[in-house]
């Protein structure tokens, strides 16, 4: 399997390896492999060839303490409400909370998708064959956030092509 590089990557492992184990210059190393000459001072100091790690050493989290992230995980994990009624519910006690730093928090946990309960979903049908000429209406329900429902037509047309007779 390949080396995986990150954009910026000018050198792969081997030729950092080759660097670190050549005695030559590092003009003349720079110009054999086409990278800076600095890059190449850079991978003879190192003692490995692996790349250092980016970023900050320890992650901040500028929202949430770690207390506040053990309320949000612990709310999540006993009402399994979904992403934005977490959020309603807990901005009265995390007034600063967001609706990207909660669904942050509940992704480092493991815990931002909801999981699946049986007979949740409907389960899919095909459409009835029908001769050509006739279309397919349905019905769509909408509940609204103050609970009233708004009846809607939709219509599809279906094609009926020649291969489908």
């Amino acid at each position: 399997m390949g080396q995986v590089l990150h954009r910026g990557a000018t050198t792969t492992e081997a030729i950092r390896r080759a660097i670190q184990h050549s005695q030559e210059s590092l003009r003349t190393l720079a110009r054999r492999h086409g990278i800076n000459p600095k890059t190449v001072a850079k991978w003879k100091k190192r003692c490995s060839v692996a790349d250092l790690p980016t970023g900050p050493k320890t992650p901040r989290f500028t929202i949430l303490t770690v207390e506040k992230e053990a309320i949000v995980v612990a709310f999540r994990k006993h009402t399994l409400l979904p992403l934005d009624d977490c959020l309603y519910a807990l901005q009265a006690t995390i007034p600063k909370l967001t609706r990207s730093s909660l669904h942050r928090c509940l992704e480092r946990h493991g815990i931002s998708r909801l999981p699946e309960i049986e007979g949740s979903k409907p389960k899919k049908k095909k459409f009835e064959r029908y001769p050509i000429g006739y279309f397919h209406i349905d019905l769509a329900e909408v509940h609204t956030a103050e609970g009233n429902s708004i009846s809607s037509w939709a219509s599809t047309a279906l094609p009926s092509s020649p291969s489908s007779s």
